[in-house]
């Protein structure tokens, strides 16, 4: 209890911070309009340097709380990593991940979201989990997701509101995506193979059962929800873990970064890419919003698309 409370603790000061302001801000109204009513002096209550300052703050807030709602959670970015390996000699793969949907029962994202993809000219297409935010949404997320096209095949694990809330819903049925739990896949191209294991966020405990057949000469991709598994990775054949969960925090604030990550590293890995020993980890923002209580909204968080280009190593540096 204490971790949770500490790691989200800054989030709790943000918001504190904000209902300050406006309060104070309001205040400063009414101080106003009840001396005006009594013909009291009030040039000074809103043309002060106090009042100024709140003016200003209270209008910035204002302003970043309809970007946040407004603009911010449809302005989609595509991030491409390109990733060497010598265990790649003369073909390449173009991965794309994609997480945490978090489709409501109202359209986002999601109408454009399969035309981006494919746009992309994915060889395969991985989800880290967080599917839908009521079963309202199912429809939503299985049109979306079954309208992705991938020639070498789609894969996904399911996340802790997967888990939580919809662990007796076909998610992903009709998407044309294979739910891996703790098992792998084996992927050719060109006579060249990669491997993709899936860990299902309620079976983490028994991961070593999605790498136990990893082999160390095979380029290995594990997916899971959240970093939760990384450090854990150190001595097992992971080349590259996906993961995503922390929605790079959703609100982040400049050079401090994310709020809160609701994750057990806290910030340590919040969003973006990491080498972690001799594993790449990548932790994707997702798509869409936390659901339940919580309001749809991001800042500097923008919904993300990753791309991995993993091809052979250059000469030049061996």
């Amino acid at each position: 209890m204490k971790s949770i409370l500490a790691s989200n603790l800054p989030a709790m000061l943000f918001a504190g911070s904000v209902i300050l302001v406006y309060y104070l801000w309001a205040r400063l109204w009414l101080t106003w309009i009840f001396r005006k009513l009594r013909k009291k002096e009030t040039a000074k209550i809103l043309t002060g340097r106090p009042g100024l300052c709140l003016h200003a703050l209270a209008v910035f807030g204002l302003f970043c709380i309809l970007y946040g709602f407004f603009v911010e959670p449809y302005r989609i970015r595509i991030q491409t990593i390109p990733v060497e390996t010598d265990k790649l000699k003369n073909t390449s793969f173009r991965i794309v991940q994609i997480s945490d949907l978090h489709c409501d029962k109202k359209t986002r994202l999601e109408e454009k979201l399969p035309g981006i993809i494919n746009s992309l000219k994915p060889d395969i297409i991985v989800f880290t989990g967080d599917t839908i935010n009521s079963e309202s949404a199912l429809p939503v997320f299985q049109d979306t997701m079954a309208r992705m096209e991938a020639p070498l095949g789609k894969f996904a694990v399911g996340g802790n509101w997967d888990f939580s809330y919809w662990y007796t819903v076909p998610l992903f049925e009709g998407t044309g995506f294979d739910e891996l739990q703790l098992n792998e896949r084996t992927i050719e191209k060109n006579g060249e193979t990669i491997a993709i294991a899936g860990v299902a966020y309620e079976k983490d405990a028994h991961y070593r059962r999605a790498v136990r057949k990893l082999h160390p000469d095979t380029y290995n991709i594990l997916l899971y929800h959240t970093t939760d598994l990384i450090e854990a990775c150190k001595d097992k054949p992971v080349d590259l873990y996906l993961s995503g969960h922390t929605h790079g925090g959703q609100v982040a604030l400049p050079f401090y970064g994310a709020l809160t990550t609701l994750s057990r590293h806290g910030k340590k890995y919040e969003a973006g890419l990491y080498r972690v020993n001799d594993t790449l980890l990548y932790v994707n923002r997702g798509i869409g919003m936390e659901g339940g209580w919580t309001p749809r909204v991001r800042f500097l968080s923008r919904p993300e698309i990753a791309v991995f280009d993993i091809r052979p190593k250059v000469e030049g540096d061996r």
